[in-house]
């Protein structure tokens, strides 16, 4: 198992940047809801370390009671951290791609200060965004502060869709947040999609198709 780790954040504070944040975005495979960012800047070394050795890791591997554990921390020990969101609805006009794009974007934007260097999760850098920058793919799993942001971003779009199975009820978005999952795509088939499914992703336009005809 990879374990994250601060030295790519030193390395930086070494060549004078004081302002560094890590990102990360969830939610591009499920078929309902928004895609979620994380912002997240570190420098408490201390805290840093006592994470790390408590367990702190790429929120997929995390299971569900840690990520809220770390969730609390992080939003309480960090510098700063921010949240960006794209419904499902813009999802639908610019595709999945560009919408994870800007929720990275928006995320950055509502940092309390401008980062002076990103590190982002994945093969794309945020776009006409002024601040340096590198992609790095699986970031989530070793540089600290994505995993940081893997998990606030995580957290927040697992309570959106808890949220939204009181709204919508019968999908089951409580348990599986959205992924098409057997049961899921059974109540799809069944129910029809709802308002926050993704219109433009090809099991939702098609069973939307047949519903409608019916």
């Amino acid at each position: 198992m990879i374990i994250p780790n601060f030295s790519r954040e030193e390395k930086l504070f070494q060549k004078g940047y004081k302002y560094i944040a890590g990102v990360d975005e969830v939610g591009r495979g499920p078929l309902a809801g928004p895609v979620v960012a994380g912002a997240v800047v570190f420098s408490n070394i201390k805290i840093i370390d006592k994470l790390i050795k408590n367990g702190l890791r790429d929120s997929k591997i995390l299971s569900a009671k840690k990520r809220e554990y770390f969730y609390e921390i992080i939003i309480e020990e960090s510098q700063d951290w921010a949240i960006g969101t794209v419904s499902e609805k813009i999802i639908d006009q610019i595709n999945i791609l560009e919408a994870t794009k800007l929720a990275m974007k928006r995320a950055v934007k509502k940092l309390k200060n401008k980062p002076d260097f990103l590190l982002v999760d994945g093969i794309n850098t945020i776009e006409d965004f002024p601040a340096s920058q590198i992609a790095i793919p699986k970031a989530d799993q070793s540089v600290f502060s994505v995993s940081a942001a893997s998990i606030i971003a995580k957290v927040t779009r697992d309570r959106i869709l808890m949220d939204f199975d009181k709204i919508y009820p019968g999908y089951g978005f409580a348990e599986h947040k959205g992924y098409g999952t057997k049961f899921h795509m059974k109540m799809i088939k069944k129910l029809g999609p709802c308002k926050i499914h993704r219109k433009s992703f090809s099991p939702i336009g098609e069973l939307l198709s047949r519903f409608l005809k019916k």
